[in-house]
Order: structure tokens, then sequence, then C-alpha cells
């Protein structure tokens, strides 16, 4: 019941933001301006103020990356070898299966259930996760149709603010250098902006799209809420090193919805429909899988 209770305002946020975007309560433009100020701001500010006061030496572990990216990339790898043998080309199908939404799920999620300081195994995951899985899907729709690949397109998910945020935090808490207490309470101010502002713009985002439920939506659906969580709960207990509070955040991610970004990889009209369904459905199914998942790894 208390799991129930600290998700519900999370996904109460997320249906505040679809009747926004629904209702049109919001214009188009606001709507704009208020994802950059989020994502451009707000967040950076949650990710900075996070790791830059964060014990890294708790976060940073070989053994966490590997009992994460290990199911991610088997996820990615999986699903687009079944896609491309039946789709005949490269599709997205793979990242929307991998790719979690650990930033407008995930960290609210993680701060909610298991408190602020579980977080530093949340950045240490998005230091790597756009970077990795945007990076794997440029190469494989540029070698699967041909294409060159863009060298500007894989810095630039380098050069994204949540990134910047991240790196300018871990910088900052490596060099011990004490910043004056008034730029402290303004960057804690931001950050408090940052995971209702967040949730709403995920709502508004799935207010653009149409569930349209097919077999492979309800496949991909599947293999995102059920077996990739599944994977990484039974790969971190083989590795040694991960205390639960680590396996519990892996898991939560894992068991995060697709992430909207997946949709910036969609080159054909015949995958659009798949991958927004996807992201919706998932978004959706997730408040009641994610109290499952909370449920098991409570010890």
């Amino acid at each position: 019941m208390v799991v129930v209770q600290a998700i519900l305002p999370i996904f109460g946020l997320i249906v505040l933001g679809y009747l926004l975007g629904w209702r049109q309560w919001l214009g188009s433009a606001g709507a704009e301006g208020l994802a950059n100020v989020t994502f451009k701001l707000f967040m950076p500010a949650v990710l900075f103020t996070g790791i830059a006061r964060a014990e890294l030496g708790d976060g940073m572990s070989p053994m966490l990356l590997l009992a994460y990216f290990g199911p991610v990339l088997s996820i990615f790898l999986i699903v687009n070898l079944i896609a491309h043998r039946w789709r005949g080309r490269a599709t997205p199908l793979g990242l929307t299966a991998a790719y979690s939404n650990n930033v407008l799920v995930g960290i609210p999620l993680v701060t909610t259930l298991l408190g602020a300081a579980s977080l530093v195994y949340v950045f240490a995951i998005l230091v790597f996760h756009s970077l990795i899985l945007f990076s794997l899907q440029s190469f494989y729709a540029a070698f699967g149709s041909g294409e060159k690949v863009s060298a500007r397109a894989l810095l630039k998910n380098l050069a994204n603010p949540l990134i910047i945020g991240l790196l300018l935090g871990a910088l900052l808490n490596l060099s011990a250098l004490e910043l004056p207490e008034p730029f402290w309470r303004m960057a804690g101010w931001l950050a408090q902006a940052a995971l209702p502002c967040a949730l709403m713009v995920l709502g508004i985002s799935l207010s653009r799209y149409r569930l349209r439920p097919s077999a492979v939506v309800l496949v991909l659906t599947a293999v995102k809420l059920a077996l990739f969580p599944l994977l990484v709960w039974w790969f971190s207990a083989q590795l040694p090193g991960l205390n639960h509070a680590a396996r519990s955040v892996l898991v939560l991610l894992a068991a995060c919805p697709s992430g909207v970004n997946v949709l910036a990889f969609v080159r054909h009209a015949d995958d659009t429909r798949p991958v927004s369904s996807t992201v919706f459905l998932s978004t959706v199914l997730a408040a009641g899988s994610l109290p499952l998942w909370m449920l098991l790894m409570t010890p």
C-alpha cells in the first residue's frame, strides 16, 4: 500500500499533463516552452546538485554498469535481430524495448520510493544511457540502410543539457571546490521545480499520440515492462559487490516505460504507430507493474 501511495502522485501528474495537452489548456507554444525550460534548466539542476554532493564511489561501480547494460544490450540486439528479419530493414523497435524513461519517470520514482541518496546509482546509469543506446541505434540504422554514420549526430548525444549537468556536477564533486551557499539555494529551488514539470511534460507529450494496440505493441510492451527488468533482477543477483539499494534502483529503471525520445529515430511511416503506441501503452501499464517490481525488491 505504501508503494502504491508513493507512485500515485507520479502518475497523477502525468495524467494532469495529459489533460493539459488533450484539452489544449496549454497551447503548443506554452507546452514547448515548458519542455524547454524543464530539460534545459530544471532537470540539469537536479542532476548537477545531486551528483555534485553524492558519494561517487558508491555509484561508479563497473558491476553496477554491467548489471544494467548487459541486459540492455541483450534486449536491444535480440529484438532488433527479430525485427530486422521480419521487416527486412533497420527499425527502432529494439531501441523502444531497451530504452527506459529514466529521466522523466526514473528520477521521480527513485526519489520517492528509495530516497535522494539512491539517486547516485541513477546518475551513473544516465551518464552512459542515451550515449550508448542512441549511438548504437545510429550505427545500426546507418549500416542497415547503407547510409553514412553522422559524427555530428553522435556528438549531439554528448552535448545535451542533461549530460552537461551530470558532467559539471561530477567535476565539481571531484575538485572539492566549495561554492557559496546562495548558489546552492538557487540551484535547489530550480531542482525542486524539475520533477513535477518533467512529469507533466511527459503527459503533454503522450497526448499527441493515440494508442493503437497490435501484436507488435503488446510484445514490445511485455518485453519492456516484464522481460527487461526480470533480466536485470536476475543478472544483478549473479554479480558481486552490489548492495540491495543498487539492485532496487537498477530493477526500477529497467521497469520504467519506454522513453519518448525513441520517436526521434523513426525513419519509416510504418514504424511510427508501433513505437508511439508502445511508449503510450508502457507508460499506462507501468502504473500497475512498477508497484509489483518494487514489492519484489522489498527485503
